[in-house]
């Protein structure tokens, strides 16, 4: 039987059971009569008890206020605590989580069949994102391969000395194209795999501040070219996380960072602690970011230069985004009043 065959057989089952409706107006109903018994008790035994009359008035008020709250209290419980476990299987889905399913048993028929729409909805997500992963490593793979072969070739081709200049020129060409496809087709996969939680976490502790430095190292060929010199602060930090993942952050924002500043400026890193925080901070002396970037800098594909002049795929951002959420950690990126752009990394302490 199919999830969404069972959602109509449990659509079909609830039509004998009562409502959310019924119910409360049982149970008000019966609210009223438990106060009115229990206001005539109490009058006759004040009457009995007490050298004065207490209006029967104030007694009918006192009880149903006292009755009022006990019922309510457990009409809250009764009502809201499914609404609270759908609250929490929904923030998982947003976060990417489709195998999360809320436990088809309730007494209540509209409860019943939202929990049970909730799973079909899930179910179906499911379904269509790994189809969708499938598609994405299959097509990667596929490309991949060709890819690698063109690579290959050139290298050969490049290490001859049978070629003219223009020969040369077009052979280095291929290879940095072919470069730029290899990483789009890797940064694809990538990202694939951090949306469907297919990364291990591996947590272990380690020197964040020197893990920067050797993301600023490794791309020194880049900085050195535009003659760009860095001014650092990074305070020495352990930090407990997925240290390949985060490697990705750093690469990918100070590789944005040298990308946009014009040849002869600074680029500003700065690391610390505040709190129970770690603050990182990239800003470089580029053209900022028009208020369109600013909304879509995240997404995937998004390319904040809509010339293209500058090299990229558009993932990069985006890729940073999915690691520091899974990281548990946040991302903002905002124009400089200098000049430039700044991107802000708040991770936790944990």
């Amino acid at each position: 039987m199919t999830v969404r065959e069972r959602f109509e057989k449990v659509r079909n089952e609830q039509q004998n059971r009562f409502s959310l409706r019924t119910r409360l107006t049982a149970l008000v109903t019966l609210e009223m009569l438990v106060c009115v018994l229990v206001a005539y008790g109490l009058d006759q035994l004040f009457n009995e008890v007490l050298p004065w009359t207490v209006p029967l008035e104030l007694e009918l008020v006192g009880t149903c206020l006292l009755v009022g709250i006990l019922v309510t209290s457990q009409l809250s419980k009764y009502f809201f605590n499914p609404i609270k476990k759908l609250r929490g299987a929904m923030d998982k889905v947003a976060d990417g989580d489709f195998s999360v399913r809320l436990e088809e048993k309730s007494t209540s028929k509209e409860i019943l069949e939202i929990y049970t729409g909730f799973n079909l909805m899930a179910h179906e997500l499911s379904s269509t994102e790994i189809l969708q992963t499938d598609f994405v490593s299959n097509v990667s793979h596929e490309f991949k391969t060709p890819i690698n072969a063109i690579e290959g070739y050139s290298t050969l081709l490049q290490d001859s000395d049978n070629l003219s200049e223009g020969q040369r020129e077009y052979v280095d060409k291929i290879l940095l194209n072919t470069g730029r496809l290899s990483s789009l087709v890797g940064s694809i996969l990538l990202l694939s795999k951090l949306e469907n939680q297919q990364i291990p976490s591996h947590q272990v502790e380690y020197r964040l501040d020197e893990q920067i430095r050797q993301s600023i190292v490794a791309l020194e060929p880049a900085w050195e070219k535009k003659d760009i010199e860095f001014d650092v602060e990074l305070d020495r930090i352990s930090y407990l996380g997925n240290e390949q993942m985060m490697r990705h952050v750093w690469d990918n924002l100070i590789s944005n960072a040298i990308k946009f500043s014009p040849s002869g400026s600074t680029v500003k890193i700065h690391l610390a602690k505040k709190l129970k925080k770690l603050i990182f901070t990239v800003e470089d002396q580029g053209p900022g970011l028009s208020e369109e970037a600013q909304k879509h800098i995240f997404d995937k594909f998004y390319q904040a230069d809509a010339s293209h002049k500058q090299e990229g795929n558009g993932l990069g951002l985006a890729l940073v985004k999915r690691i520091l959420t899974i990281e548990k950690g946040q991302i903002t990126a905002e124009n400089c009043r200098s000049g430039g752009c700044r991107f802000t990394v708040t991770l936790r302490t944990k």
